[in-house]
This record gives C-alpha cells, structure tokens and sequence, in this order.
C-alpha cells in the first residue's frame, strides 16, 4: 500500500496547510511604498506631458513584467522607468541589469501588441528612460538610460 501511495502523482492530505499571513506592519508599509510609488508615477507622468511627450499607457501589465510609462514625443516611443528612493543614487543603483532586460522584454512585448509602432513598420525610434526621485521635489530625468536594439 506504502508503495501505491508513493507512486501516485496527488498530494498527500494529511499534511496541514501552513499558510503565511503578512505582519500588519509589514502590509501598512507596503501600501505606504505602493501608494509613493503611485504618486511618483503621477509626478513623472505631468512632468513628460509638460515636456511635450504624449502619455500612451501607464502601469502597463505584461507577463514578463510591467511598463511604469510609455510615452511618445515626435517619432521617439520612450519607455519609462521611475524609481523613487531616498536619494537619486540609491534609485540609479536600484536599477540592475536583471530588471533592465525584464523592461526590455515588456516593451518587446508592447510592441509585439501595436504593429503600428514598431520600428520595423514606421521611422519610429525607441528609447529607455529612467526617471530617479531622490529627497528633491523634481525628479531628474535620464535620457537614454539604457539601450536595446529593436
């Protein structure tokens, strides 16, 4: 019977459930993180739109991951990145390689969505940029951050 038991591909049921419940700490900080998060988004969103870009999407969900703006000035679709931490070097350094290429596989993924944007299809060039808040007000905006080639 063990031997039955051990074969067989179902989970077992006599085995409890352990189940982990967030510290109501730690859940007040994440949506006070959430909630920064969002408003920098915000900040960096009418910042663009008075530079004369054109907002497309924000928070744009994909599954390989999430596109924070995506913005069009003249024949320029630029994908924007925000991080917000406690000085404009620590949000440059939160930035990594990993994530660089996660953002890079969301906007192929954009892309792949709306033909009519991609590079191949029109005289359209893409650009990755960073928008990094540190403790000022203004956000510094980094053009060019990163490149992939479409």
């Amino acid at each position: 019977m063990r031997a039955a038991q051990s074969l067989c591909p179902c989970p077992r049921t006599d085995r409890k459930e352990i189940t982990r419940v967030p510290s109501p700490a730690r859940s007040q900080r994440g949506r006070k993180a959430e909630r920064a998060g969002r408003r920098a988004e915000t900040l960096c969103a009418w910042i663009l739109r008075c530079k004369g870009y054109r907002i497309l999407a924000q928070r744009y969900r994909t599954p390989v991951g999430e596109l924070d703006i995506v913005a069009r000035r003249g024949r320029t679709l630029v994908f924007v990145e925000i991080k917000a931490r406690a000085s404009v070097a620590a949000a440059a350094e939160a930035l990594r390689p990993k994530q660089r290429a996660r953002l890079t596989r969301a906007a192929e993924h954009f892309l792949s969505q709306r033909p009519n944007l991609a590079p191949g299809a029109t005289n359209i060039a893409i650009r990755f940029d960073a928008m990094l808040i540190g403790r000022a007000p203004w956000p510094h905006h980094v053009k060019d951050a990163w490149r992939k080639d479409f």
